[in-house]
């Protein structure tokens, strides 16, 4: 028995080497790169000492900076900007990004000698920057008058958790209008379930969104004025023709209709 036992183990074991032959140049179940990658999901993302900090916004599956410059009142090329982003479209799950602008950095200590002579100035020992706290809104920028962005049938109105603002009917080519003097911080397609998208930024506490355009008029970082026609209504990403519009307050969706003056 003994013998018999030794003739099958090594019968086995030529087997096993045959196997390792055969398979040769195809990835094992426990290769370096399976190990690499789990090595790499433990790694540290950047950002991650600043995680639930005031200021700071911790990035999920799906995320882009447009999106999170919507969701937080500011415009992305901002938050790229505030976070040394070499490539504003290579963000990760779980790093954590900077999303109101930081801080002044301390100013610079001056000594100056018992007769009078200038010294060399000495920087103040600092913490680096940390987030600006977020301001609350002023009277002034919760007065800013909204007019309608576009002349059309109301099709579908403000639902906090199935339509983030208003849907306006219309026919290819009618005019979109600026609902309030501002700033261009996004025009372009970048924004699933937009289509052609515009976002306006009209002071520290608002943002208006203008979507499914067919036709954008504008260019980032343009100064608009309220009224000014910004696109043409169209169906990008969309069933039918239509503007979709909304309104932000400190990146939180309003209902529009609530701020729309009369006109």
């Amino acid at each position: 028995m003994f013998r018999v036992g030794m003739w099958g183990l090594a019968a086995l074991m030529t087997a096993l080497v045959l196997s390792g032959c055969a398979n040769k140049g195809r990835l094992a179940p426990f290769d370096d790169h399976s190990i690499g990658a789990a090595r790499s999901s433990n790694r540290v993302l950047p950002g991650a000492e600043n995680a639930g900090k005031p200021g700071y916004y911790t990035v999920k599956p799906g995320d882009t900076l447009i999106r999170i410059g919507m969701d937080h009142g500011q415009s992305g090329r901002d938050i790229a900007r505030w976070n040394k982003l070499d490539n504003p479209n290579l963000i990760e799950a779980g790093q954590v990004l900077r999303v109101v602008p930081p801080a002044p950095e301390a100013p610079l200590a001056r000594a100056s000698a018992s007769t009078g002579s200038a010294a060399a100035p000495m920087p103040v020992a600092s913490a680096p920057a940390a987030a600006a706290p977020i301001p609350a809104p002023s009277a002034a920028e919760d007065a800013i008058s909204f007019q309608w962005p576009a002349r059309g049938n109301l099709i579908s109105g403000f639902d906090e958790s199935k339509n983030k603002g208003l849907d306006i009917g219309g026919k290819a080519g009618d005019p979109v209008l600026a609902a309030a003097d501002g700033r261009v911080v996004y025009a372009g397609a970048g924004l699933r379930g937009y289509g052609n998208l515009i976002i306006l930024k009209h002071n520290n506490t608002y943002l208006t969104a203008y979507a499914h355009n067919q036709a954008l008029l504008v260019k980032e970082d343009q100064v608009i004025k309220r009224g000014q026609k910004i696109a043409e209504m169209g169906s990008s990403d969309a069933d039918q023709v239509k503007l979709h519009f909304e309104i932000r307050r400190q990146g939180k969706p309003v209902d529009p209709a609530k701020y729309l003056s009369a006109n």
